[in-house]
């Protein structure tokens, strides 16, 4: 099922299970990386934590790729140590690195210790590694999730970052999830994107999903990239069901 108008194309599939989530999202990745290696050399990836973090191994398992020219970003990431459980690269260190051939030096990380404040300016710098820095960076893939409060990233409801539009990378010190610093891509960014993807399972996302769908001012509804990107939301039926039955 795709909603496009002028500069906005979403697609909303509706999958059975968990499993076939999954396989969906390997597809999505591994047509996507054959694209971009082709193309410029490299696959730069933005990553989201929650179910992500173990959605992820599981897709990339059935992936033929050159590992070594993938890149991993955050989307959005923590102010805290590595060896925190609050790390979002931490998480995917322990789920990618010795499960794939992927190295440490593939991530394009925060640099520890800085406040939220100087990490975004920092993270900045290092993406324009790898992006013109007059130009909006154009990742190829951004996986993306969705809080219980509509919030994707760390872009929380009647947050004034919601607003920003000067920036890549944004801090934020009083996020209303803990950790309260963090930095996270603003919304330019996001919708820039070649793909962005929320691969949503469980019937306890469903009311949200649907209120996400028909309500753009949640701030996962507000990831609206433009063409000739593409915003794709997988769903399993669970959590579809509110939003099918809205739409019958």
């Amino acid at each position: 099922m795709a909603e496009p108008n002028s500069n906005f194309i979403r697609e909303i599939a509706v999958v059975n299970t968990e499993n076939d989530v999954i396989e969906r999202l390997a597809h999505i990745l591994q047509e996507e990386a054959n694209r971009s290696i082709k193309d410029d050399g490299l696959f730069k990836i933005g990553l989201s934590g929650g179910s992500l973090v173990t959605m992820l191994p599981k897709s990339l398992k059935s992936i033929s790729t050159e590992w070594e020219k993938w890149r991993f970003f955050f989307c959005d990431e923590r102010i805290v140590p590595f060896d925190s459980s609050d790390s979002t690269f931490g998480a995917y260190k322990k789920t990618l690195i010795g499960s794939f051939p992927i190295e440490e030096s593939q991530f394009v990380t925060i640099t520890p210790g800085l406040s939220a404040e100087d990490a975004a300016k920092d993270y900045i710098q290092k993406m324009c590694v790898y992006f013109p820095p007059d130009t909006l960076p154009k990742l190829d893939v951004l996986l993306l999730g969705m809080g219980p409060d509509g919030h994707t990233c760390s872009l929380f409801p009647a947050h004034k970052l919601l607003k920003e539009t000067s920036v890549w990378v944004a801090a934020i010190t009083d996020s209303p999830k803990p950790p309260p610093s963090r930095i996270t891509f603003t919304f330019p960014v996001l919708n820039n994107a070649r793909f962005c993807i929320f691969p949503i399972i469980g019937a306890s996302k469903a009311a949200m999903v649907k209120n996400v769908l028909e309500d753009e001012s949640y701030p996962a509804g507000r990831v609206k990239t433009v063409q000739p990107g593409k915003t794709v939301w997988i769903l399993d039926e669970a959590a579809a069901t509110d939003y099918k039955n809205s739409s019958t």
